[in-house]
């Protein structure tokens, strides 16, 4: 890892004041937890906007604070302000607004900038707090490129900068081959982008399959992390959060003691592309319900 733009941890605490100002949960006082759920566990038909509208129905049915969704069940809706007002009557908070792509900019590892700037604009405009992105990696066998990381930071913060502009905050979420090696390239995300720029969506799935202690994960950067997707897994199927071997007892257990404060999502988002609805919610609104009491 190039040491040059390697963060000292004087310089990170140095900065939560900062952090505490732009990241309204940091400031929400110890143990502030808010429950929230990923649509994509449902099937939308990206057409018919009554279809992502009743899933927010159901979301709120299970008595979850927020929800986040994939930017191509709203895009057809940006620059539209009744769109907006239907969301707003709703009464849950719109957390972030995400982007996953099948293939990212090979310079940069992250949606090309035509993208996370058309997103970030619709979303702020729907009414979205957070523009979330994914990306892919640059690490190999182990080793990172130290020539790929610097550039996918440094785009990482640029998306930051302009997200901001747009009333947004960004947050970084990780998938499997960035949580690898004992979270290698995650950790590198970590301490080589801004703290008062970037903040972390931990999939705390994801990173528990790879091989990440999550619960320990969360004790080292619980400043960086303003929210968790939660999800489980069964000899090496997902299955509804609480029917799995994640340790979600010793996550919770973490929080308590650290205070952390942040979302707690659920994300029953299957590989295989089933989609289990209502039937794995309920059962995942449940184990959030027991483990983190909210």
């Amino acid at each position: 890892m190039n040491s040059s733009i390697h963060f000292s941890r004087r310089r990170f605490l140095g900065s939560l004041p900062i952090l505490a100002g732009r990241f309204p949960l940091l400031a929400a006082g110890p143990g502030k937890l808010f429950p929230g759920c990923q649509t994509n566990a449902w099937k939308i038909d990206r057409h018919d906007f009554s279809t992502f509208l009743s899933v927010i129905e159901q979301i709120k049915s299970f008595q979850f604070s927020g929800f986040e969704t994939g930017f191509a069940n709203v895009q057809e809706q940006f620059g539209n302000s009744a769109a907006r007002r239907q969301i707003e009557a709703l009464g849950l908070r719109f957390t972030g607004i995400h982007i996953f792509l099948p293939a990212y900019d090979p310079q940069t590892n992250i949606a090309p900038a035509s993208i996370y700037q058309r997103v970030a604009e619709g979303g702020a405009g729907l009414g979205a707090e957070r523009l979330i992105l994914s990306g892919g990696p640059v690490a190999a066998n182990g080793k990172l490129d130290d020539s790929a990381l610097h550039r996918k930071t440094q785009a990482i913060m640029e998306a930051a900068k302009f997200a901001q502009s747009r009333g947004l905050h960004l947050a970084y979420h990780n998938e499997t081959p960035e949580s690898l090696n004992d979270g290698l390239e995650l950790r590198a995300l970590l301490h080589e982008t801004d703290p008062s720029l970037v903040s972390f969506l931990l999939d705390a799935g994801h990173a528990d399959q790879a091989g990440i202690h999550v619960p320990a994960f969360l004790r080292e950067y619980s400043q960086r992390i303003v929210g968790m997707h939660l999800r489980d897994y069964r000899d090496g199927q997902q299955v509804p959060l609480g029917q799995g071997t994640f340790n979600l007892t010793g996550l919770a257990k973490t929080v308590e003691e650290t205070g952390w404060s942040g979302w707690v999502i659920s994300e029953e988002d299957y590989p295989s592309g089933f989609k289990p609805g209502s039937a794995a919610i309920k059962v995942a609104r449940e184990s959030i319900r027991q483990a983190f009491h909210v």
